[in-house]
């Protein structure tokens, strides 16, 4: 299972950064329902995180579902990282050999620092800063949590 967890705050609004982090979610989830592969998309931001979708293999995601994704408030990091560990340690309770990856789509403008949630087998921080140089938050939280970070223009989803 892949969840995905999209910072929707209001810094992810200026130069497209939402955008492309939309753009790259509705990539994922293309290749998700070609595989036939469960995904979850849980949106955080404005003090709230919500489960936008899944988990559940996405047959008829497409545009209509992500354009209306805003943005705005602050990043509400820890909050959207307890709602991805909640959803992660029930699809493991259910199935304990499932795979969960986590993915934070994020421009990295945050102070919180949450641990990693334990279920999570692998993550990967995709950076969308865009135009500036990354701030470095994403992939100092990479290192911390053992994960993997990449921009978000070296994300290839074919």
């Amino acid at each position: 299972m892949h969840c995905f967890l999209l910072d929707c705050s209001a810094s992810m609004l200026g130069g497209e950064r939402l955008s492309k982090a939309k753009g790259l979610v509705l990539a994922c989830f293309d290749r998700a329902a070609v595989e036939r592969v469960h995904a979850a998309l849980i949106c955080f931001g404005g003090g709230r995180a919500d489960v936008r979708f899944g988990p559940a293999i996405p047959r008829w995601w497409n545009e209509r579902w992500v354009a209306p994704i805003g943005g705005g408030g602050g990043t509400s990091f820890e909050i959207g990282v307890a709602a991805a560990a909640k959803l992660i340690d029930q699809a493991k309770r259910r199935n304990p050999a499932l795979e969960c990856v986590l993915w934070v789509l994020g421009d990295g403008r945050t102070r919180e620092r949450p641990v990693k949630p334990r279920s999570a087998d692998r993550v990967i921080f995709v950076d969308c800063e865009v135009g500036y140089p990354p701030l470095g938050t994403w992939e100092r939280l990479a290192s911390e949590w053992k994960g993997h970070y990449m921009r978000a223009e070296d994300l290839v989803v074919a």
